[in-house]
């Protein structure tokens, strides 16, 4: 029995293999399956969302339905915590992870990138009444409330911050006020569109953070270049038609595909 259960294991290890040299190049995979796969989180306005009628929707999924439209394939969205959403890139589990991805230079070692597709402008938050921070330097031994493995986390975190976590936006606003977290990153879009609809809000801005650049990773490696070509292709043909302003008009009130 022991045997027979090695081999098995040997022939669904060889099966695996193969499956994964049956296309020459993930663009080849993605347009033969006729779907792309894409990552997103679903639950940061106005990235990526679900409308007052469940439907997902925002600036970042409004991109990866135009670049599935543009390589003549679907697009199959798959919504969940970020923390594990480039691990699933890294084994195949998503095509794209398309949510509002800071590039780093940490995550540029491990990871190429798309052309950027916006630009996101960052703030230091804290309960209202927070007299102790008032910029990053103020950060070293408190604890900051932000998504696990984000660009917002390790930018607190290399500041000496410990960082409590918050999957969401909201989350992380809950942990401000009742004094689990002492601070947090986040883009100021979605600030700003949390306090229009939160205008009493007793949280404050401290410091403004430059904007870092938006893009979309993929794995490095040959598999993955006519892929990428292919997806900056759909963006720049986005930038010059005005297109991609008009999203982001639609979806933060601002043109933020400029710096």
């Amino acid at each position: 029995m022991k045997k027979l259960l090695i081999v098995l294991a040997a022939l669904l290890l060889l099966a695996g293999c193969a499956s994964k040299k049956e296309y020459a190049s993930h663009l080849e995979k993605v347009q033969s399956e006729g779907k792309v796969v894409i990552a997103t989180e679903g639950m940061w306005e106005p990235w990526t969302y679900m409308d007052e009628n469940g439907n997902l929707v925002g600036y970042d999924v409004e991109l990866g339905r135009k670049i599935a439209e543009k390589l003549g394939v679907e697009a199959e969205f798959v919504t969940g915590d970020f923390t594990g959403f480039l691990t699933g890139l890294d084994n195949g589990q998503y095509d794209l992870v398309i949510n509002g991805i800071d590039v780093t230079e940490e995550r540029k070692a491990k990871y190429d990138f798309s052309e950027t597709y916006a630009y996101a402008v960052s703030y230091l938050i804290v309960k209202a009444d927070n007299e102790e921070i008032k910029s990053l330097d103020d950060l070293n031994g408190k604890k900051i409330t932000n998504s696990l493995g984000s660009s917002y986390a390790k930018i607190g975190e290399e500041h000496g911050a410990t960082n409590v976590g918050g999957d969401t936006f909201d989350l992380t606003i809950e942990n401000l006020l009742n004094g689990y977290a002492d601070a947090s990153i986040n883009s100021a879009d979605t600030y700003g569109l949390y306090i229009s609809k939160h205008p009493d809000a007793d949280v404050k801005v401290v410091q403004f953070i430059d904007p870092l650049d938006v893009a979309i990773p993929f794995v490095k490696g040959e598999y993955n270049d006519t892929f990428k070509a292919a997806v900056n292709e759909v963006i720049n043909e986005m930038k010059e038609s005005g297109e991609l302003k008009e999203l982001s008009v639609k979806y933060f009130g601002a043109d933020i595909t400029v710096k």
